[in-house]
């Protein structure tokens, strides 16, 4: 063999290995992907309920009813459909009626979920890309007066 074939050798078992080690570690990591849903796309895509999700999408005005201690329970809709949310713990700052949420937990029933953690958005500009996305598609989003403008290259907004 050559020293040209060697070398050609010596870099597709290496190139092999690298495939194979990101393989097996995508493989590794299925199981801990959490997908981000609205209430329309739980409906839609029917999602069995003991799944572990993220749930996004605005508070319901008049929804947040504390029920004892650090128990809440509020809505998160999409202006399309609805989900009843419990939480038990400290809710952010930002966390009020009309404001977009992230919640991640386990979806209990089509029409309830418990969450683990809860996310508010950090200022008034801020929206998850995916809701963001959603309220687009439905005509709902509402965006500050020309502040963001998408950087083209990653498709996120920049100010």
């Amino acid at each position: 063999m050559t020293r040209k074939g060697r070398r050609l050798a010596i870099i597709s078992i290496g190139v092999g290995f690298v495939a194979l080690a990101a393989g097996l570690m995508l493989f590794a990591m299925r199981d801990n992907v959490v997908f981000f849903y609205t209430p329309a796309e739980v409906h839609a895509k029917s999602v069995k309920p003991g799944t572990r999700l993220r749930l996004g999408g605005l508070v319901k005005k008049g929804s947040i009813k504390k029920t004892g201690g650090q128990a809440v329970t509020f809505v998160v809709t999409d202006s399309t459909r609805e989900i009843t949310v419990s939480y038990t713990g400290i809710l952010p700052d930002l966390f009020r009626e009309g404001q977009g949420v992230v919640t991640e937990g386990v979806l209990q029933s089509p029409a309830a979920f418990k969450a683990d953690s809860v996310l508010a958005k950090h200022d008034e500009n801020y929206m998850p890309r995916d809701l963001a996305d959603s309220l687009k598609k439905q005509g709902l989003f509402k965006h500050a007066k020309g502040k963001f403008k998408s950087d083209k290259a990653t498709g996120r907004p920049e100010q």
